[in-house]
């Protein structure tokens, strides 16, 4: 415990952290605040913890053997331990230097995402049951960020909010979609898709290397008449073939790796007509490129990665794309975190049902660190306007405020129960 001890007293300053640990012995943190408290079952848990914080602490939340006492959880240890150290505390990293070199390096490695290692990667975190998602996520299965024009709205309207505002950088004209081709890269369940058919009657191909989510979106098509304009394909973007008036591409570019940025765009720049237009949403960095952390790498999204803004301009450049908008989405994602937190944490006996209680701690773990990068540690969303042309987009950007507003005013977010995902 004397390592962890230490660390812990250089980063708790606002607010009050106390931990028993597996022999009865109390350790107290911070001000007199209401203090989070923690019990640690395992001897080992607190060298656990302070050699490797993340995956240490990750792993034994899910183990059982990191305990958030009520009426506190794991979401308040995470917001009150990541918070101070934004302040300003010393860093939860003990890693020394062979440590993270060798990190690095582990993760430089999950970077190479060819095709069938693609494939595994996602099926990895995607093809949880249907019946999983449903709990936590809107009716429409957006497993992105929404756009909150209000902290105080639901996440259904702020899911509705943000495929307006993708389809107004998309510009496509009310009234003359008919004819245009959409692809959608890395398309979920189809939301997004069946979106732009129906405000549009543009017809979608949506990609995805995620067998469930592309079963589902074809449900969701035959269901709603549209199978002929809206299609889904278990296809690896890179086979894809043909030419597109708009390409979007929400959430997926993460998943693509580092080392695959310049053949991303190279294969989006050869899809798109010559008077297109495509919109890339992604998380981002607003800082230096980084690497993803083993937690991450490990339990959620394996080869995944999250870019600094450099990192996808210059693959951009280089493979002939010019630059319509740049737009930084700020906390946004982190309302829709705690938001998926919440609802994640309500339905836990119908998660630990369908799987175990190790799953359910994982999620949550998962979810509340994800949503801390957002509030303190410089993590943001990125749209990303691209074109081949300059001239087909207007002057300024009223168009996408105007069409934006236009779309949310269309349409009516239904209004979600804790009852919803189990009925």
């Amino acid at each position: 415990m004397w390592l962890l001890d230490r660390m812990l007293r250089g980063i708790i300053r606002e607010g009050r952290l106390v931990i028993t640990d597996h022999d009865g012995k109390e350790y107290a943190y911070g001000d007199d605040s209401v203090p989070v408290r923690l019990r640690f079952t395992e001897k080992s848990t607190a060298w656990r913890i302070a050699s490797d914080p993340r995956l240490g602490a990750g792993e034994a939340y899910m183990d059982g053997h990191l305990i958030v006492e009520p009426p506190h959880d794991i979401r308040d240890m995470v917001m009150l331990v990541m918070g101070n150290g934004a302040r300003g505390g010393t860093p939860l990293d003990s890693q020394g230097l062979l440590r993270r070199m060798f990190d690095t390096a582990m993760w430089k490695l999950d970077q190479f995402n060819y095709r069938a290692r693609a494939s595994k990667n996602v099926k990895h975190h995607y093809d949880l049951t249907r019946q999983f998602y449903e709990l936590f996520l809107d009716e429409d299965r957006q497993y992105t960020m929404a756009y909150w024009r209000s902290p105080d709205e639901t996440l259904e309207q702020a899911q509705l909010d943000k495929k307006a505002l993708i389809a107004a950088k998309l510009r496509l004209e009310p009234g003359q979609g008919a004819g245009m081709r959409v692809l959608d890269i890395g398309c979920g369940w189809g939301g997004l898709a069946l979106y732009l058919n129906r405000h549009y009657g543009c017809e979608v191909l949506g990609v995805s290397l995620a067998p469930d989510q592309v079963r589902f979106a074809n449900e969701r098509a035959e269901a709603a008449g549209v199978a002929d304009k809206v299609k889904f394909q278990l296809t690896d973007y890179r086979d894809v073939t043909g030419s597109f008036d708009r390409i979007t591409s929400v959430g997926m570019i993460e998943h693509v790796g580092a080392r695959h940025f310049r053949e991303y765009f190279a294969k989006t720049f050869a899809l798109l007509a010559d008077d297109g237009i495509m919109l890339t949403h992604t998380i981002g960095r607003t800082g230096r490129p980084g690497t993803t952390d083993a937690w991450t790498r490990k339990h959620v999204f394996p080869g995944g990665y999250i870019p600094a803004l450099s990192e996808l301009i210059n693959p951009l450049q280089d493979t002939g794309w010019q630059l319509g908008d740049i737009e930084v989405l700020r906390y946004h994602y982190a309302h829709t975190l705690h938001e998926w937190f919440r609802r994640t944490t309500a339905h836990e006996a119908e998660i630990t049902e369908l799987y175990d209680a190790s799953l359910f701690r994982m999620w949550q773990f998962y979810l509340a660190g994800a949503e801390q990068a957002f509030r303190f540690n410089a993590m943001v969303n990125f749209h990303v306007q691209t074109v081949k042309r300059q001239q087909v987009l207007p002057m300024t950007r009223d168009y996408i405020a105007q069409e934006a507003a236009r779309l949310a005013a269309s349409d009516v977010a239904p209004v979600w129960h804790l009852t919803d995902a189990a009925e």
